[in-house]
């Protein structure tokens, strides 16, 4: 205590004398006190009671001192706003002082200011700044702006700011642009649907123009900016390549690391054959060599880039593999990245050079790095089959060196190349067995235990052997209990006189003995094949199995081709999107390639034909524990019954419009028939097996569309009754829909943009046709005749079902109304925002163009409701990526209205449950291209926010889906 008292009396007095000169007349001892505060204020002392002292240095004509106050201010200004006040007279002169470094100051530090009372008086020093005659203070005043609108984002739109940020875009000094597109990107990753950085063929060719000139971060910012723009056609493609390729031989890594995402993205455009293609993959080599001499730290971010660019285009850095061979002081981070791109440009041509490399860091002292180089020598003998021999070889040398994780690692590996080359390297099995004692790493023992089980009937003393795994059966991990449980099993059926003891014993151990569910329920399915149909036993577990691919470690397409589009970022070092470690990231805009020439998939057009085919069923995704229909699912309920197959996919639909959404999205429509399914009965199985501890060959898959589905699984295909009763209460409050809500008309075309026609309007659904409605209003001084109309194309494929019927002449200060049904067979082109819809309107007097947004829920088909059972295994099956979720603010309709209300406009309540006063919907909608979305909205009694959660195989809907919600509800 009495330290601490002499403490604060030395502070005190410390104050007093920094007050003191702080109000010295004398100019250099006044700064040398604002010297003193900024030191105290950076080692953490308390010195916020100078801060009308500090405040009262403002008025200064010394730059240096200036920059220190402002420093001070930036401080301390949260913590003392209404004294803050004080500075906004010197803010608002130093913004008009003579020296552009005074003005920039001023505005940066105002802008750095996050108080709101200061924000209300930089708006007009702001507006200046943004046209002053000097850039330096242009582009500060650039960043400014973003900072603001991260204070006050509603400010900054009514002061017209943004506009003035687009303007910046065609300002002279390319220091400025980049400035100007680094706000107005930083502006729109926060509000992804603004639509701020209209990129067009124009804006680009300034972007480019400004590139050459610009510091190396704003190159950084317009390559960034230029990789969010889609080409209209590879030619245009071609020409930004072209313009983009000499940053690649810039010094600063980021700059060409920015420069290959682009490069990456717009070479998908480009035709194979074109001469150009072979060019640009020849240059885009050597930049990426290059950074690999840089120190450790960035040439493990280079390796991490670089593997991502391999998998999509390994022709790339075929030539370079000698790059990638690891140095003896390289960090172990840095020598597993290059050995795991080495494996990926593995091929015939240089596998002898690899295998060398590999057997020689087989040896080395470093015990991580040499698992993986052991497991490398595997992948590429499972990778180049004219290899496999050598790699076989050079794995036994190593089990000879005896080395204990040597040897483990080398038999996990050699069970893969078995599974690759079946019944062509068995030779090597008694070399093996002699290394069983020394094995005591699950992976490896259930390695050793799968190739006895397998080739059971080769090694005499099998049965002796796998006895000996038994003994401690307890003690073994789950992986090996599975694995011998399975191998013990297929030597039985192999041998069934000898081994009947044993397979009792195991049977018993793995039932009755067990508390793993997974064991257990493993060991009932093989007790109940082999005590009722011994024939659909061997024929399940004695099952050709299909090969192992080749790399089985290859990023999933769409995932890589995210990761591809944001190149140079954390998500390129991570290797995941930045939905999974961005905070706040929820309803973020996933990033995909454009369609490559050549693949029928133009970017204007989507491919019409990929909806079409046969998608292979999509990985289960486990859904997180607090996820009330993960836990539903998992529960465990009555006997599968058989249901019919799913109904049939509207036949208007357009199928092209699919997968207007970027490629690639799995049409719902034949989504029950790629789930799994449940075979009824033994000899309908279809038996694969996947490896140890898998045991796949009890699962079926769906066939193509068409089809009709096998019984469902037990958790999704039950008679509802009991538990689910409650839980799917749709009895309790689900009742009639109360009216159809549809958007008053606003107005589309003004008058005076118009030649005097105004036109207003909106859009309804009645009996599932979709209507335009428009009023027609001459405000001109004569007549108007002959209206015709056409759309653009659009997201959906919306066209006018048949002409505008404006059957007499519209005289002047006449209005009529007209109701032009609509379709949705057009034309389909990705729209931003996606609901938006270009329409031409002709008349006797000209052509006139305007743009609308059309409420999404009118295309929302009246057979959107979803059975209980689909919408559960649908909920499963679509990945937790693709869930957005949303806050629905200032609602005050209980579940029952909500639901009520939503139903009229074809958003259907599947199921309504309670959890601690909170009511849980479950709903679905399906909208006119056949994609389904599935909702969950949360409404809490007395509490005006609601929460929804929405899953989607195509997550770009989910924004518009929400609008709607939010409009339905609240009108």
């Amino acid at each position: 205590m009495m330290c601490d008292f002499l403490f604060s009396l030395v502070c005190t007095g410390e104050i007093f004398e920094l007050k003191a000169e702080l109000n010295s007349d004398k100019k250099e001892k006044k700064k040398e006190a604002v010297k003193k505060v900024i030191a105290s204020m950076t080692v953490g002392k308390d010195v916020s009671a100078l801060f009308p002292d500090v405040v009262n240095c403002m008025q200064t004509d010394n730059l240096e001192l200036k920059k220190l106050v402002y420093l001070y201010l930036m401080n301390y200004a949260k913590s003392q706003p209404d004294m803050a006040i004080m500075a906004v007279n010197t803010f608002v002169k130093d913004c008009e002082d003579p020296n552009p470094l005074i003005r920039a100051l001023a505005v940066r530090t105002m802008g750095c200011i996050r108080v709101d009372k200061i924000t209300e008086y930089l708006c007009e020093p702001l507006r200046k700044c943004l046209k002053d005659e000097d850039p330096y203070v242009r582009k500060t005043a650039a960043v400014c702006v973003a900072k603001l609108h991260d204070i006050n984002a509603q400010l900054v739109e009514d002061q017209g700011f943004l506009d003035t940020l687009k303007d910046l875009i065609s300002d002279s000094n390319p220091m400025v642009v980049a400035n100007a597109v680094a706000a107005l990107s930083e502006i729109a990753e926060s509000h992804p649907n603004s639509n701020l950085l209209d990129l067009n063929p124009q804006t680009i060719n300034k972007l480019l123009t400004a590139l050459n000139e610009c510091t190396e971060w704003g190159q950084i910012f317009i390559l960034d900016c230029l990789a969010n723009y889609t080409p209209r056609d590879d030619r245009e493609s071609q020409s930004i390549c072209e313009r983009v390729t000499p940053r690649l031989s810039h010094a600063n890594s980021a700059v060409v690391l920015s420069a290959v995402k682009v490069l990456m993205k717009f070479m998908e455009m480009l035709p194979k054959d074109l001469d150009y293609y072979g060019t640009l993959l020849k240059k885009l080599a050597p930049p990426l060599v290059t950074l690999l001499s840089a120190e450790p730290e960035l040439q493990y971010v280079a390796l991490r880039n670089i593997n991502l660019i391999v998998q999509r285009r390994p022709e790339i850095l075929k030539h370079e593999m000698k790059v990638f061979f690891v140095k003896y002081n390289d960090p172990i981070y840095v020598k597993l990245e290059k050995l795991d791109i080495m494996i990926r440009l593995a091929s015939q041509a240089n596998i002898a050079q690899v295998l060398a490399e590999l057997k020689e860091y087989a040896t080395e002292v470093d015990v991580d790095f040499v698992r993986k180089a052991v497991r490398a020598i595997g992948r590429c003998a499972i990778k180049v089959e004219q290899s496999a021999e050598r790699c076989v070889s050079t794995l036994l040398d190593l089990i000879q060196t005896k080395v204990n994780y040597v040897v483990q690692e080398a038999i996990v590996v050699i069970k893969d190349i078995f599974r690759k080359y079946p019944n062509k390297y068995e030779s090597v099995i008694a070399t093996l067995c002699e290394n069983l004692d020394s094995l005591d790493e699950p992976e490896a023992r259930a390695a050793m235990i799968w190739i006895v089980g397998e080739y059971a009937e080769r090694i005499d003393n099998a049965d002796e052997l796998l006895e000996s795994f038994l003994e401690g059966f307890h003690d073994e991990s789950t992986q090996v209990q599975l694995q011998l449980l399975t191998a013990i099993v297929k030597l039985f059926l192999k041998k069934p006189t000898e081994t009947q003891e044993l397979v009792q014993q195991v049977l018993s151990l793995a039932t009755q003995d067990s508390d793993n569910p997974d064991l257990r329920d493993r060991g009932y399915i093989y007790w109940r094949l082999l005590s009722t149909d011994p024939v659909a036993a061997k024929e399940v577990v004695l099952a050709e199995k299909p090969l192992i691919s080749e790399e089985t470690d290859l990023i999933e397409p769409t995932l890589l081709e995210e990761l591809i589009c944001h190149i140079g970022t954390l998500a390129s070092v991570y290797h995941k999107p930045p939905s999974a470690f961005v905070e706040g990231s929820r309803g973020v805009q996933h990033k995909r390639l454009p369609g490559s020439a050549g693949s029928g998939e133009s970017v204007e057009s989507p491919d019409t034909g990929s909806a079409a085919g046969v998608s292979e069923a999509p990985p289960a995704v486990i859904p997180s524990q607090g996820d009330l229909l993960g836990d539903l699912l998992n529960l465990d309920l009555t006997p599968p019954t058989t249901t019919g197959p799913p109904p049939p996919a509207s036949s208007g639909m357009q199928m092209g419009a699919m997968d207007l959404l970027g490629g690639g999205l799995d049409s719902l429509v034949g989504l029950l028939n790629t789930l799994p399914h449940q075979s009824p009965s033994p000899p309908d199985y279809s038996p694969t097996e996947v490896g140890p501890g898998d045991h796949a060959g009890l699962v079926k898959m769906g066939t193509g569309f068409g089809a009709p589905p096998a019984a469902m699984p037990a958790s999704f295909n039950v008679p509802v009754s009991g538990g689910l009763d409650d839980l799917f209460d749709l009895g309790g409050g689900v009742g009639m829909p109360m009216g159809v809500f549809n958007p008053p008309k606003t107005v589309w075309l003004p008058a005076m943009k118009a030649k005097g026609l105004e036109i207003s309007g909106t859009f309804v659904r009645r009996a599932g046709v979709i209507q335009m409605e428009m009023t027609l209003t001459n405000k001109a001084m004569s007549v108007m005749t002959d209206f015709a109309i056409q759309f653009n194309r659009n997201s959906f494929g919306l066209a006018p079902a048949g002409p505008l019927q404006v059957l007499t002449p519209l005289s002047p200060n006449q209005s009529i109304e007209a109701a032009l049904p609509l379709s949705t067979v057009g034309p389909v082109m990705k729209m931003e925002p996606l609901n938006n819809l270009q329409v031409a309107v002709k008349n006797n007097i000209d052509v006139f163009y305007f743009s609308c947004q059309y409420p999404i829920s009118m295309l929302f088909a009246e057979d959107g409701k979803m059975e209980r059972q689909v919408f559960l295994a649908t909920w499963k099956d679509i990945p937790n990526d693709n869930e957005s979720q949303f806050q629905i603010k200032d609602c005050h309709l209980n579940s029952d209205a909500a639901s009520n209300k939503l139903q009229g406009s074809n958003i259907f309540t599947i199921a309504k449950r309670t959890v601690e006063g909170q009511d849980m919907l479950y709903q679905s909608m399906k909208l006119t291209n056949g994609i389904w979305v599935l909702a969950e909205l949360r409404v809490q009694a007395g509490n005006p926010n609601y929460t929804i959660s929405l899953k989607c195989r195509a997550p770009e809907v989910s924004q518009c889906v929400f609008q709607n919600y939010e409009m339905v509800l609240k009108n």
